[in-house]
């Protein structure tokens, strides 16, 4: 919701139109998201006249100070709406940064991936306010994730896996 979507639509407008189509995804209790991204795509129909993009909704995996224990039942609950949308949708790569909507996504393509099905290539960015520590989906997806970048060079000091390229957002 608002600052991921900001971040996420700052590296969006980089890449190229091969980068096509675009498929979001973000929790359905998410009311801002869907117009900034309509914007934002509006804006890049006028430099890419082939962009295409489609919106998906799927639960919130977790709310913020929901509880450890309630938050792997809505984790769960919300891999059963991403599984089969990842399976429809079969991504080449998927780009996130941090949102708790990511951790089912990602997980639902690594379980593709391990069934042979199609193997994406996950790239994790750490929101630029994580200065000092990952968010909770940055610690999970730090192990799974083929790329994970971080803005702070702290943050790779403490994240040898990490890949740092300074403030991208």
């Amino acid at each position: 919701t608002g600052g991921h979507t900001t971040e996420i639509l700052r590296l969006l407008s980089c890449l190229s139109e091969s980068y096509s189509p675009i498929h979001y995804i973000f929790a359905d209790s998410d009311k801002m998201s869907e117009a900034k991204i309509r914007s934002f795509e509006q804006k890049r129909a006028e430099t890419f006249s082939n962009s295409k993009f489609t919106l998906d909704r799927i639960p919130r995996s977790r709310e913020v100070r929901q509880s450890w224990t309630s938050s792997v039942v809505t984790t769960l609950y919300s891999m059963l709406y991403s599984l089969p949308l990842t399976y429809k949708l079969k991504p080449d790569l998927i780009l996130c940064n941090g949102p708790g909507t990511c951790v089912p996504v990602c997980i639902s393509a690594l379980l593709l991936g391990l069934l042979g099905i199609k193997r994406a290539i996950i790239v994790y960015v750490e929101s630029i306010c994580r200065v000092e520590t990952l968010s909770l989906s940055g610690k999970i997806l730090y192990y799974f994730s083929d790329y994970f970048i971080v803005q702070w060079p702290h943050l790779k000091e403490k994240y040898p896996k990490s890949v740092y390229l300074g403030r991208i957002v």
